[in-house]
């Protein structure tokens, strides 16, 4: 298949090849950002996830002051 450029490990007659440094890091970065995104929704979905509010009842936190 490919050729044999740069250092790379054998496993089960295949070479494969060490990531960059700049791959590695962007990977690392890429995963933080997609796990505050996940987190960050967590914490403003949840509990409509969960069911254990309605997605109709409003956030309660809003404060436009509409006194219904």
């Amino acid at each position: 298949m490919g050729g044999d450029h740069g250092e790379s490990v054998k496993y089960n007659g295949m070479a494969l090849h060490r990531p960059k440094r700049w791959h590695t890091v962007t990977g690392k970065g890429l995963c933080a950002v997609m796990w505050f995104w996940v987190l960050y929704r967590a914490k403003q979905d949840g509990p409509v996830v969960l069911g254990w509010r309605h997605p109709w009842e409003g956030h309660d936190d809003h404060g436009h002051g509409h006194d219904h």
